[in-house]
């Protein structure tokens, strides 16, 4: 392994310019006469929009123009679009409800544009819209998933506000088990609507060119290719080669940033109506009430057992809270990337999954770090720790007798798992979390009138989000695969141009530590360009833990086609047969000889035209390569998080994590730890401190830091990281990701400790101190009857 290749410690290239402040994100950049957006949002969770007079306001000092959906309707640009297709059981497609990007006729939640004020400064853009008048009539409004389908309608498209009623699974075949079975545990389980607070709001600025008539949008976003495709194909605002979209250095995104928003759309239209560039930047009170939410489900759960502990069934009941629009990938996150991870690690023959999909008044519900996966993981490892607990067996002992032992293994859900060994990633957690001596640490903590738990969660998770034969199937508007463009200059330093779009993942690292690996060139002289769709070639960006194992193995296919010509190069150097060339460590050398060449002087005669004439060879070093998979990838590992909990306050504080994770080949370890520690990090805010509460007539009551509780490093023990290694057989590389893992394991790790030491299941995310102290105290108050 070389000091900069794959498996190596590298530290972060673009960190240099981020700590010392010299990154540019989309608020960085200004334009010549450029404006500044404000929207002026619904304060109703549903209502009608009978008047919008905004003759005063348009007077006011440095108003440049005052939108209205009525304008946006009138020059025909097209609603926001869900682009997964979901059928119901019965055959019928999802009700998608229109979504302008400015409401007409009604909002929809609290937060939906009514109104975009356009002035010189943001001063000025606030002060005129307190001068807009909007009369609205207030309707009834329905918040709780559970309660949508008898609350008041809300798009006149969906019958009892329901978007589908999907399924999955054979019914009669799991009724059949589950009836059948030695045991059946059964849970009702709340999966809690999380807002995902990026470190950057959000941003968008539109600049339209009246010469060229091109559109230029500037925006936070993880998939810049698929926010031009959008707006230009489905939006109408302009044709695809007369839409260029940029995304800088983005701050986070955890998924939030892969939708096109109504804001992107809405500045960019202004932008052609004032014929001056548009810019809205979101403050953080506005975020809470703009971004998609992630999250929000309502599930209830079997799992059956025989007489040995042998699962034969899951079955599963969920609601699935979209909010009050479908987002761009809302459909299929409680479907097809929810309902196919519920066999977790194990061998379950018979596994069936309804899932209703419903309207509320409330934000949008879309992806949000794991997306489908932490739900899934939820619901399996809370069934499993409880059924170990109702069983009398050990929950890690359940877990082994249960664990696909074979690969590949087809489940009862539409997946193969293609390679994996559970019980290694078991074994090396407890091995590490000191299992063994936890009975003394937990005797310890009793002593000092303190509880202690231990709880597990073994994960599985569908990564690689790609193969486009398999999520064309299922319903996905395009194709997942990715794209790679590798550029040799004529003095050996390389361009990567990447569909793929970074965000805090450190892509300019491990990119360039490919690259260096594979040429053998120092890795200063690689560098990586992402997020401009006039510079690269369609990519589809960046979510579900894609990069590694579907970028990357673009870019190595790339890599293989510069080679191949590279050789061909070398070969007329030294006057050798081409397939006596062999490279490596950044030198060609004809095998068997001492002749060779160095990577700079293959590089430079590439772009000498003439040393070629009469050879069947183009001169110059570019080649490109688009990579779509054969099937997804399957991290998978097992958590231990050991917490203990005050009785008197219902305090809780987790003392130990241990977090071993097959990632298949590690490009960065540091990287790939870092991105453990911050997975972790958002997998404990929602199971201890995070919650997007809403009030019966649909205000957000939690929408601000000073209600809605974010993670701190108080709230973490130090984590221990370790990996266990089985390659993907299905990529170049044998990579899997990890970007999910940590907020997908989390969870169910934490809540199966909480309820571990209190001794009882009573306990919803998140588990705050008066949660854990009202569940002791309901225990308390049932074994005092019992005696």
């Amino acid at each position: 392994m070389s000091a900069t290749g794959i498996g190596a410690a590298v530290r972060r290239k673009e960190d240099h310019r981020f700590i010392t402040g010299k990154g540019q994100y989309t608020d960085d950049i200004s334009r010549p006469g450029e404006t500044r957006a404000l929207f002026i949002r619904s304060p109703h969770a549903h209502a009608k929009i009978k008047r919008i007079d905004s003759a005063a306001a348009s007077k006011m000092p440095g108003v440049v123009a005052i939108l209205t959906g009525e304008q946006l309707a009138a020059d025909k640009i097209g609603n926001l679009i869900c682009g997964w297709m979901i059928h119901s059981k019965d055959g019928t497609p999802m009700k998608m409800a229109a979504h302008p990007a400015i409401a007409s006729g009604k909002a929809c939640y609290v937060g939906d544009p009514v109104a975009l004020v356009v002035a010189e400064t943001m001063a000025q853009a606030k002060d005129a819209a307190e001068k807009v008048v909007i009369d609205y009539e207030v309707l009834p409004a329905v918040v709780d998933p559970a309660q949508a389908k008898s609350g008041p309608q809300i798009h006149d498209v969906a019958a009892k506000n329901t978007i589908y009623e999907w399924s999955l699974g054979d019914a009669r075949a799991t009724d059949a088990a589950i009836r059948s079975a030695k045991h059946v545990t059964r849970l009702h389980l709340i999966n809690n609507r999380l807002v995902p607070n990026a470190m950057e709001p959000r941003v968008a600025i539109g600049e339209y060119d009246s010469g060229s008539e091109h559109f230029t949008l500037w925006n936070t976003s993880q998939n810049p290719h698929v926010a031009r495709l959008v707006i230009a194909a489905f939006v109408g605002m302009a044709p695809e080669h007369k839409l260029r979209v940029i995304a800088p250095d983005v701050g986070g995104g955890f998924g939030s940033k892969i939708f096109i928003y109504p804001e992107e759309v809405a500045v960019l239209w202004a932008s052609k109506r004032t014929g001056r560039p548009v810019k809205w930047t979101s403050d953080r009170s506005e975020a809470f009430v703009a971004d998609a939410h992630g999250r929000d489900h309502v599930t209830d759960a079997e799992m059956a057992f025989d007489a040995e502990g042998r699962i034969v069934a899951l079955r599963a009941k969920t609601i699935a809270n979209l909010g009050a629009y479908m987002s761009t990938f809302s459909s299929s996150v409680p479907t097809y990337l929810y309902a196919t991870l519920l066999s977790g690690q194990y061998a379950i023959p018979n596994i069936y999954c309804e899932v209703d999909a419903v309207y509320t008044n409330t934000v949008p519900v879309d992806a949000y770090r794991g997306a489908g996966r932490p739900e899934a993981t939820f619901v399996v490892e809370r069934l499993v720790e409880v059924g170990a607990r109702e069983l009398g067996i050990d929950p890690a002992e359940l877990r082994r007798r249960n664990f696909v032992k074979s690969f590949p293994h087809q489940t009862p859900v539409i997946m193969t798992y293609d390679a994996g060994d559970y019980n290694a990633s078991l074994r090396k957690a407890m091995e590490l979390a000191d299992v063994k001596g936890f009975g003394k640490r937990k005797r310890e903590a009793a002593r000092h009138g303190k509880l202690r738990g231990l709880g597990y969660s073994t994960y599985i998770e569908a990564c690689g989000i790609a193969p486009s034969q398999a999520v064309g199937s299922l319903g996905a508007g395009v194709g997942l695969w990715e794209s790679a463009e590798v550029r040799v200059n004529p003095t050996g330093s390389v361009e990567i141009l990447t569909g793929c779009h970074q965000h805090g993942q450190g892509h300019e690292t491990t990119f360039a530590q490919v690259v260096a690996d594979r040429l053998g060139i120092p890795i200063e002289n690689i560098s990586v360009v992402h997020g401009d769709t006039d510079k690269v070639q369609f990519g589809m960006g960046t979510y579900g833990s894609r990069s590694g194992a579907v970028g990357i193995s673009a870019i190595v296919k790339a890599l293989d086609k510069i080679e191949a010509k590279a050789k061909k190069v070398a070969a007329h150097m030294l006057e050798a047969s081409e397939t006596d060339i062999e490279f490596k460590d950044g030198k060609f050398t004809v095998a068997g000889t001492d002749k060779s060449a160095s990577w700079g002087d293959v590089t430079l005669n590439a772009y000498i035209a003439h040393k070629f004439t009469g050879q069947e060879l183009e001169p110059g070093l570019k080649e490109g390569a688009f990579y779509d998979p054969t099937n997804f990838t399957f991290p998978a590992g097992c958590h231990i998080c050991e917490v203990e909990i005050d009785s008197e306050t219902g305090q809780t504080k987790i003392v130990n994590w241990t977090a071993v994770d097959d990632f298949g080949t590690i490009i960065n370890p540091m990287i790939v730890e870092g991105q453990v520690h911050g997975g972790v990090a958002q997998g404990v805010g929602q199971a201890l401190l995070e919650h997007a509460v809403y009030d019966k007539d649909g205000q957000l009551v939690s929408g601000s830091f000073m209600d809605y509780t974010m993670p701190k490093a108080e709230n973490l023990p130090p984590l221990q990281v370790a990996t266990t290694v089985t390659k993907c057989p299905s990529n170049p590389l044998g990579l899997k990701g990890c970007g999910e893992a940590g907020a997908i394991a989390a969870p169910a790790a934490v809540i199966n400790a909480i309820t571990d030491a209190i001794g009882t299941e009573d306990v919803a995310m998140p588990a705050t101190p008066q949660t854990v102290w009202a569940a002791l105290q309901k225990a308390n108050r049932m074994k005092q009857a019992a005696e």
